[in-house]
């Protein structure tokens, strides 16, 4: 039952020193930390480094969540890790402790404004699909699988799996294709 903290600043000419400053006075031994930006998970091997190394009891702590993410989705998908895994998160500038009620539904309220933004994004998307439609505009996406080829090579004695791997589709591709 440890706690681990992890710093962030997005670029090379930023310090992270007060966020360390902060990680240490809430208790962490062990803090990892880099200069990276946050919009993407990609290249952030200390943070990486740091989720592997975490175990059940742990506490993963930040300054403020947004050192951790800055995409909800990105957010959330740590929270749901750490949770499988029994590691609590918190923030030391942020009333976020997964250990509390209160920290857990901050998270609720996260993920239902992130369900949220998905679903208007959608029901955007849906309105503008309709309106091109209208205006005769709308094709419909690029086709992917190729019904033609799927049966050509059905036809020469291929089975759906070695269809679908030659095509690079799925088995139910093949199937809806052939059927």
């Amino acid at each position: 039952m440890a706690l681990y903290g992890y710093a962030r600043v997005s670029s090379a000419d930023q310090d992270y020193s007060l966020q360390e400053q902060a990680l240490k006075q809430a208790g962490c031994d062990i803090i990892r930390a880099e200069k990276a930006s946050g919009t993407s998970m990609n290249g952030r091997a200390e943070l990486d480094l740091l989720l592997q190394f975490l175990r059940p009891g742990d506490t993963l702590v930040v300054t403020r969540v947004d050192r951790l993410a800055r995409s909800i989705k990105d957010l959330q998908d740590i929270v749901v890790d750490l949770k499988k895994r029994k590691v609590s998160l918190k923030a030391t500038e942020q009333p976020i402790d997964t250990e509390t009620a209160a920290g857990k539904a901050f998270f609720d309220m996260l993920g239902v404004f992130a369900e949220f933004e998905t679903n208007l994004r959608k029901e955007r998307q849906k309105e503008g699909i309709e309106a091109a439609k209208s205006k005769g505009v709308y094709r419909g996406g690029k086709k992917t699988v190729d019904n033609d080829k799927i049966k050509e090579l059905h036809n020469q004695g291929l089975g759906a799996t070695k269809i679908a791997n030659q095509l690079g589709v799925s088995r139910a591709s093949v199937y809806r294709a052939l059927n």
